[in-house]
């Protein structure tokens, strides 16, 4: 299951986020979405979790959940949408 975590704060580290989402289960990988040239963090990233009742208990304990002093928006990732650029 492909998780969306959102607000979250600038210096939030990948391993914080594994170490929170572990708790309910196994976790593939955690990626912080990073701008391309700064290297700042954009406020979001993705949690990747195999079981999806664990995924599923996961977003359900961890939205609202605050971390570094932010309340995370934690819910399923939506597929990318194809934008058709002209």
């Amino acid at each position: 299951m492909n998780i969306y975590v959102g607000n979250l704060d600038f210096q939030t580290t990948e391993e914080q986020l594994q170490d929170l989402f572990v708790e309910f289960g196994k976790v593939n990988s955690v990626k912080i979405i990073k701008d391309k040239f700064s290297g700042r963090s954009k406020g979001f990233g993705f949690v990747e979790m195999p079981e999806p009742s664990e995924g599923e208990n996961a977003v359900n304990n961890l939205n609202n959940y605050t971390l570094n002093s932010r309340s995370l928006v934690v819910n399923e990732a939506r597929p990318k949408e194809n934008k058709n650029r002209y």
